[in-house]
Parts: C-alpha cells; sequence; structure tokens
C-alpha cells in the first residue's frame, strides 16, 4: 500500500518507541517524514534506520525556545505537512506527597505545552485534508497509584481533540487520538528506576492486562496511519483506545 505518496509526516519524539514505528510505517507506505528528538545523538541513530525518506530535528518537547523554532526548522525540508503525529513524551511518576514543582512542571511542559505549541506552529503549513493526531494515554481513563501528574497532563491533551476539531473543521483538517495502554517504549527511562526496578514494574503491570502482554509500538503505529489515511475521513474529533481493553475489562 502507498497511502502516504507524496505526503510529508512529522512525528514528535520519533526516536524511538511508538514515534519511531510510526515513522516507519509512514515511510513504507510511501510518505516522508520528518521527526524530532531531543538530542543529535539519538536523531541520527533514527534516521539511520528509518533511511533516505527521512529527516531529523533536534527538538525538545518541553521547551518553548525549540517549540517555537519548530516551524523554522521543518521549512527546511518541506513548505507543507499533511500530518502531524504530535507524540513526544515521557513519564514521571511518584506519590501525591513526594511530588515537587519541578517534576509537575516538567511533565506539563512536555505532555501540554508540546504538542499544543507544536501543532500551532505547524498548523500554517497545513492544508485542506490534513491531519493531527494526539498521543494520549491510558492513564485519562484509569487511576492508577503515583501517576496523578501524568494523568492530568495527558488529560489536558486529550481535551485538545475536541477543542482543535471544533476550531480546523472549516479548515478541512481532521483532528483525532490515540490512546495506548501499555506499550513496550522507555516511557520509564526518565523515572530515575533502576533496570532492575523497571523490570518489577513490567511484571507486576502485565497480569493486569487482558492480553497478558504488553502492545507493540507497531500496534500503535498501525492506528496512528488509520487515523491519518483517507480511510478515516469521516472520523473527527475522535480518540481510539489501543489498550487490549484493559480500560473496559475490569
Amino acid at each position: 500500500m502507498q497511502r502516504f505518496k507524496n505526503k510529508t509526516a512529522l512525528v514528535t519524539g520519533g526516536t524511538n518507541g511508538m514515534g519511531l514505528a510510526t515513522a516507519e510505517k509512514f515511510i513504507e507506505e510511501g510518505g516522508t517524514v520528518i521527526i524530532t528528538g531531543r538530542t543529535d545523538e539519538t536523531v541520527k541513530s533514527a534516521l539511520a534506520k528509518l533511511g533516505e525518506n527521512a529527516f531529523g530535528i533536534v527538538s525538545n518537547a518541553g521547551n518553548m525556545k525549540d517549540l517555537m523554532n519548530v516551524q523554522q526548522e521543518v521549512r527546511k525540508y518541506t513548505d507543507h505537512i499533511d500530518v502531524i503525529f504530535a507524540n513526544a513524551g515521557y513519564g514521571k511518576f511518584a506519590p501525591v506527597e513526594y511530588v515537587d514543582e519541578n517534576q509537575f512542571d516538567e511533565l506539563f511542559n512536555v505532555l501540554v505545552k508540546g504538542p499544543f505549541f507544536t501543532v500551532q506552529q505547524i498548523l500554517p503549513l497545513m492544508k485542506r485534508g490534513g491531519s493531527v493526531i494526539f498521543n494520549t494515554s491510558v492513564a485519562t481513563d484509569i487511576a492508577m497509584p503515583n501517576f496523578s501528574v501524568y494523568s492530568a497532563a495527558k488529560s489536558a491533551t486529550q481535551s485538545f481533540i475536541k477543542t482543535f476539531a471544533v476550531e480546523l473543521t472549516e479548515r478541512g483538517i481532521r483532528v483525532n487520538g490515540v490512546s495506548p495502554g501499555h506499550i513496550k517504549t522507555n516511557i520509564f527511562n526518565n523515572t530515575g528506576l533502576t533496570a532492575g526496578q523497571i523490570e518489577g514494574a513490567v511484571r507486576d503491570i502485565i497480569p493486569t492486562i487482558p492480553f497478558k502482554r504488553q502492545g507493540e509500538p507497531a500496534e500503535i503505529a498501525n492506528v496512528v496511519l488509520f487515523l491519518a489515511s483517507e480511510e478515516a475521513s469521516y472520523i473527527h474529533g475522535a480518540e481510539i483506545k489501543v489498550d487490549a481493553g484493559i480500560s473496559v475489562i475490569r
């Protein structure tokens, strides 16, 4: 299939996990992809995997200077964007009494300011038929201990699906979201946990998942590509859960 021939997608946080898997599939289906990542090293590593139809920008989704510069950086490679997957982010988790202002601000900067201002800055490059897809989280549907700030930030991003949809309807730009469950990503890498502690946390999570396994990044990418494609031409303002049913099966 070549659903994205002559199409260009911007994937934030495209150096690993769901973002990288999505970029790979866009390219497989004929598209060109611009990815963002926080370091030159990770961007170069991802581009080596993605090949000649990928370009990279070093940009931190939690840094306003980088966000305000993203359009200028994108224009180095293209004058139009057909698809935005606002995906960049990570988690930090702590009991309510241990959350400090720095952690609170860090997560809201990355998970709320990041997608908001990325889309704001790229909108001038989008035309009718474009598609914006936000990455939300199963954490907006399930109350989990230590997730208070992460869940609140993702809930704010979830609200953008509706508000952006109503504003962009007349411009012919569809806005939707994908809500991942527990996916094999590096979400715990910035938590300060050791590799052993992360393995333990994953072991504790898996029995709670209806399918008794974590999802693969490609399983999220498949849904993102569907939402970005003409096959989803009548889907607007929606959020698709890709969580093995954990948000509804108890």
